[in-house]
């Protein structure tokens, strides 16, 4: 029976974008925060952009190549800021708060309409509830679901830059597994790209799979083609998710009283 619901974050319990002010901003508190630590890019702005997007690119074409995340100690000297040959021992203390403000600025970020409805109305109805992220932080999923002020409602959170494993590779849902103590034909999984979240929970052999559509989902799944993996739902409000979980699984939903 379905008694557990598991749930990307980013383009899915929270709306996420970037554009070119949020490519600026980062790119601005980058340079702040190297110089506070006494880090000098020695070159202009521009220069210094294209710098880090090629190390950034560089990242992107390795992790998702091996659905592999390493930890920020080691993304940001060997791989975002490759190009600058920083003196290690200053860079090294300051990596998570670089991926922590990274991901706070380079993305816009804010919680779903609704995501504190759904979530109380799932936690009322008995489901387990957790969250299973990619992300280049160790702490960032942590402390916005504090912030948003949803994170009592997940008994397990798991990051792939804390596992090692990225979405789709199927050990990080075997973690989350493990760490709520659930089985995977037990559980549902809700995410906004087929290429990360559905395809990952299918092939973890969750009972179901959820998309959400986001700004990101068309660039995110892009790459992919015909596959057997697809949402067993598609929904475009997260509050629609209750009523179709009523609808499929009526022993969790609530019972009407008898006229």
């Amino acid at each position: 029976m379905l008694n557990t619901v598991l749930f990307d974050m980013g383009g899915t319990l929270e709306d996420i974008w970037n554009n070119q002010e949020t490519l600026a901003a980062v790119m601005e508190k980058l340079q702040a925060m190297l110089r506070a630590a006494g880090l000098e890019p020695g070159c202009g702005q521009a220069e210094f952009q294209e710098k880090v997007l090629a190390g950034l690119k560089e990242y992107k074409n390795w992790s998702e190549s091996v659905w592999l995340e390493k930890k920020p100690e080691e993304i940001w000297p060997d791989f975002y800021l490759k190009a600058f040959h920083f003196d290690r021992e200053k860079l090294l203390p300051i990596t998570e708060e670089l991926a922590n403000m990274w991901e706070l600025t380079y993305f816009h970020r804010e919680l779903r309409p609704g995501v504190h409805e759904m979530l109380e109305a799932l936690e009322q109805r008995g489901y387990k509830l957790g969250v299973i992220s990619n992300n280049a932080s160790l702490y960032n999923v942590f402390n916005v679901l504090e912030d948003y002020g949803i994170r009592r409602f997940m008994r397990d959170v798991t990051v792939s830059s804390v596992t090692g494993y990225r979405k789709p590779h199927p050990e990080i849902f075997r973690i989350s597994l493990r760490q709520m103590q659930v089985r995977a034909e037990d559980c549902v999984y809700v995410g906004d790209t087929i290429s990360r979240d559905i395809i990952g929970a299918k092939r973890a052999g969750f009972a179901k799979a959820v998309q959400i559509g986001s700004y990101l989902s068309a660039q995110k799944d892009a790459a992919v083609k015909d596959t057997a993996e697809r949402p067993d739902m598609f929904i475009s409000d997260i509050r629609e998710l209750t009523g179709w979980l009523d609808e499929i699984n009526p022993a969790m939903a609530p019972q009407k009283a008898a006229i």
